[in-house]
Order: C-alpha cells, then sequence, then structure tokens
C-alpha cells in the first residue's frame, strides 16, 4: 500500500490535553495509525501515517474537537510505513523552545504565502533565516539564508541574542519544515523588540507542494522526521539520503556512493550497511 503521511499542528489552549490522550490513543489503533502525536496545554503537533480511510477518520475525530476544527494539516505520500509504530505523548511543549512567556497565541509574526516568498526573501534588506537544526539545514535550504548551527531548536534564543540587533535588523524572514518552529520563532523575535518579523506560512513542505520547481529558490532537499528521511519538489520522496540507526541524522554519500554518517563512529554506519544488505537480501 502507500501511506498517505499527514503533518498538522496547532497552537491552542488545551486544558484537558491529559484527558485527550487515552481517547486519541484509542483513534489510532483502531485505524492502524503510524507516527508521532505530541499533547501539550499549548495545543497539538504530530506526523502520522496510514491508509486514506485512516487519516481521514484520524483527522475527522481531531477536528470534532471545536477547539481543533480548523486544524490545517499538509500531506504527502511513502512508499513503504515512514514509521515503525504509533505514540501519543504528552510534553510540556509541542516544541521546545524552553522559553516559558512566549505564546503564540498572543503575538506571531507575519504569515507569508508560499506564492509570495519569493518576493520578499529576494529583498536585498530581508535577513533571511533558517530555524532549523543543522543537520536539517545541511541537506537543503533556501538561497541568502542563514544557518544559525543550532544543534536542538532551545538554542534559537541565543543565536538571535548573540548575532541580532532590533535596531540593525529591521525585516526577518524565518522559515522551518512545516511552520510550526516559527510560530514560537517570530514571536520569541517580537518580544525581544524585533519589528517586522515574517514566516512562511506551511512552511517548506507547503513551498514545495505549491510552488513550481522552476520558480524556486529551494536548494536540495528538505529533511523530514520519518522514515523517507527526505522530501523534495511536490513533497516526493528523494532517495539520497539514508537515516542513520545511531543517531538518527541523515547520512551522506561518501567518493563510492555509500552512505556514511558523519556524527557516528565508522563501525556504526559499517553495520548499518551490513543491516541494509541483509534487508534488501
Amino acid at each position: 500500500m502507500s501511506y498517505i503521511v499527514a503533518a498538522l499542528y496547532k497552537f491552542v489552549t488545551l486544558d484537558d490535553f491529559e484527558a485527550m490522550q487515552p481517547k486519541i490513543k484509542d483513534i489510532v489503533r483502531t485505524h492502524d495509525i503510524l507516527g508521532s502525536l505530541l499533547l501539550a496545554k499549548e495545543g497539538i503537533n504530530g506526523t502520522i501515517a496510514g491508509s486514506r480511510e485512516g487519516i481521514d477518520a484520524t483527522l475527522a475525530f481531531l477536528r470534532s474537537d471545536p477547539r481543533l476544527a480548523d486544524l490545517e494539516h499538509k500531506e504527502s505520500t511513502s512508499r513503504e510505513a515512514p514509521f515503525k509504530k504509533c505514540r501519543v505523548r504528552l510534553k510540556k511543549e509541542i516544541v521546545t523552545l524552553k522559553q516559558p512567556h512566549i505564546d503564540p497565541n498572543e503575538v506571531v509574526g507575519r504569515y507569508v504565502s508560499p506564492q509570495e516568498w519569493n518576493q520578499l526573501i529576494m529583498d536585498p534588506d530581508v535577513v533571511v533565516l533558517d530555524t532549523r537544526n543543522d543537520y536539517e539545514v545541511k541537506i537543503g535550504t533556501f538561497k541568502r539564508a542563514i544557518d544559525p548551527k543550532t544543534k536542538k531548536f532551545s538554542d534559537f534564543p541565543a543565536f538571535v541574542e548573540e548575532n541580532f540587533d532590533p535596531e540593525k535588523h529591521k525585516k526577518v524572514a524565518m522559515f522551518c519544515t512545516g511552520g510550526i518552529r516559527c510560530e514560537k520563532a517570530s514571536a520569541y523575535m517580537l518580544k525581544q523588540g524585533f519589528e517586522e518579523v515574517y514566516h512562511l506560512k506551511g512552511g517548506i513542505l507547503k513551498y514545495l507542494e505549491e510552488v513550481p520547481a522552476e520558480q524556486s529558490l529551494w536548494d536540495g532537499e528538505c529533511y523530514v522526521f520519518d522514515g523517507r528521511v527526505a522530501v523534495g519538489h511536490g513533497l516526493a520522496q528523494t532517495t539520497t539520503h539514508k537515516m542513520c540507526y545511531g543517531c538518527g541524522i541523515p547520512m551522506n554519500i561518501d567518493h563510492n556512493g555509500q552512505h556514511f554518517c558523519p556524527t557516528c563512529p565508522p563501525e556504526k554506519w559499517a553495520r548499518q550497511g551490513a543491516q541494509d544488505a541483509r534487508v534488501q537480501g
């Protein structure tokens, strides 16, 4: 079967998020859904995969809650199961910034549609900022984008504090995979006094879905947090990268055309190559 992959999130106050967990677990179990959903007081976030019928039923159940009635999602497909199982977890934050005073429901940057994004980021007065982590940026990003070289999203505030000044950097355009990190990142920058903060609505995934390759300013592939590893224009699954079993980041290809992990020791990704060979055999 071909799996439907649905990425979703919404910042909304869910005071009863703990009570929601067992009900959502029942739904995903009933419909053989794979993936991960995070629940917190501040909202819901996750990526799930399954049959067309299963995804539709799960989304319908989530939207039956009036607080999630306008829950948006982005769809793509996978030739193989992109997850091994499904988890519905309770968290302090649905995306971890470790800035408890930041609430995207109170203040957030200006949304920019994929169709308007190119014009914005080609403006020389605009600072283009990739809010993702270093291993994600490495395999693809937008032209002119600054790589913060962060290891985790909670490093972002320190990067901003050390490198940007509201008095000098008047216009900032940021982006991330699906949009959720930019919600908090833009809220954080506005709280720090930055006046014009923009972010790509729907993230890179929406851009790659809607903007034709011949008009695109995207360079490379987009890392996704599942077994497909990366997608390209049209959200088509790519085959350039594999996931390292050791650390979970995309592996590179050496001059012999073999995958290797830039982080883990050679013996670890060598064992992965042996395991891949056994699976294929």
